[in-house]
């Protein structure tokens, strides 16, 4: 009874537009006071919050997108992949999808992803003939890989929620979201074969190629060396955004691509969507702390494990709440408010909590293409200057893509559990079978 009271209130606080951060963090003062605890964990809950190694990764990154935002790169490695995969059928789309994937395994943020490629990809498209609503779809979709694939600031806030390793979390998206990016580029590919209102673009020289290719190269080794120190095991995931963030402002002003007024823009810019995810964080950890002693997980917990017994139910019904949910709240509201209640059941089911992880993420990119409140709608709608409803049309295959991927997860858990728990013993066996084989 408390918890559908206390659901009840904290839906009826958004739907009157009380920003998440205070609706969440107001609610669990409330809880708090009225519950008789002492209001004195309200500051300590902050302190503790913001007081986290892990978090500065989250600035960095934003900081990091920005500042290769500003300074077009998105632009070169549109053109570069562009140069490779633009003749293909429905190469626009593939090299569109493409590039959303190396840059998501720079950015971590999937409104970065969308507004870089977007800017350069809608209107190359669309004059090559391609319908608008597909294209609007395809850019939408192509962005939410920057929550997926490593880094990304989806996985190190749940993370530090669930205290789970963030390197494990970043290895696991890699399988879920190249499979994502390869999904997504057969669709375009079926979708130009089939479809006859696109213009095939001519084959690049190789002369063109090689130009294209050496002004995108300082990103691509950007990824690598973001990535690959991580997996490596050189530096920590706050470490390789700081690198990241350093290395980015080396390319750029190598390239003559940034002016102290871009810098500014860029730097103002990551301090608004930091100081906005550091509110909601610490928000929900006043949210969660006041739950906790309202001891509400745990019931629910016991709720679930007495109700549902077969795990593969016990994801379809998340699942079914994540989409619903994914109507109304924004994807990191979605993670701060669900993950603390949902987490203490994954034990009690068997359920692989970096598993899990990537399934969320997979759902929260869904509902970052629904609306009404799908983000990356609002920003490709911006960047296309389109109405709403086009790019709606244009984001339904790719909704059904997501949901069928994580199908696909629950048959198939390796697709997120294979780089994390056993690519390092396929690749000891690889080399022993190797070795003999010499």
């Amino acid at each position: 009874m408390i918890a559908a009271l206390i659901l009840f209130c904290l839906l009826f606080l958004l739907l009157i537009r009380v920003p998440v951060a205070f609706a969440i963090g107001g609610l669990g003062l409330g809880l708090l006071v009225l519950g008789g605890f002492s209001p004195i964990m309200v500051p300590q809950s902050l302190y503790s919050t913001m007081d986290s190694f892990e978090l500065l990764a989250v600035p960095m990154f934003l900081l990091m997108s920005n500042i290769l935002l500003k300074g077009g790169i998105g632009k070169d490695l549109f053109a570069a992949v562009q140069s490779w995969l633009g003749h293909w059928p429905g190469g626009l789309g593939v090299a569109a999808i493409v590039s959303c994937a190396i840059f998501a395994a720079i950015s971590g943020s999937s409104v970065a992803t969308a507004a870089t490629i977007g800017n350069v990809a809608i209107h190359e498209m669309t004059s090559r003939g391609y319908a608008r609503p597909f294209v609007l779809g395809l850019v939408a979709a192509g962005g939410t890989l920057g929550i997926l694939i490593p880094p990304s600031i989806p996985l190190i806030i749940y993370g530090i929620v669930t205290e789970e390793s963030i390197v494990s979390l970043f290895l696991a998206g890699i399988g879920p979201g190249l499979f994502l990016a390869g999904m997504f580029i057969v669709f375009s590919m079926l979708y130009a074969k089939f479809g006859k209102s696109y213009i095939p673009v001519p084959k690049a020289s190789w002369a063109e190629r090689r130009s294209a290719s050496l002004l995108a190269l300082p990103t691509v080794i950007l990824a690598g060396i973001v990535i690959g120190g991580i997996y490596a095991g050189w530096f920590t995931p706050s470490e390789s955004a700081g690198i990241g963030f350093a290395v980015s402002l080396i390319i750029v002003y190598g390239m003559k691509r940034m002016t102290w007024a871009k810098l500014q823009e860029a730097v103002m810019s990551s301090m608004k969507t930091t100081v906005t995810i550091f509110l909601i964080v610490a928000g929900a950890k006043i949210f969660g702390k006041a739950i906790t002693l309202y001891r509400i997980p745990q019931d629910i917990s016991v709720l679930i494990t007495s109700t549902i017994s077969d795990p593969s139910f016990f994801i379809l019904i998340v699942c079914i709440v994540l989409l619903i949910m994914g109507f109304f709240l924004e994807s990191l509201s979605m993670l701060l408010i669900m993950v603390p209640v949902l987490y203490p059941s994954l034990s009690v089911m068997g359920i692989d909590p970096i598993w899990f992880g990537i399934l969320f993420v997979v759902m929260i990119e869904a509902a970052l293409i629904t609306p009404p409140v799908g983000l990356n709608l609002f920003v490709i709608q911006a960047v296309g200057k389109a109405p709403l409803s086009e790019v709606v049309r244009g984001v339904w295959p790719f909704v059904i893509i997501l949901l069928g991927t994580a199908a696909l997860l629950w048959y198939v858990p390796d697709l997120a559990l294979f780089v994390p728990y056993k690519f390092d013993r396929f690749l000891q066996d690889a080399m022993c079978w190797f070795a003999l084989c010499k």
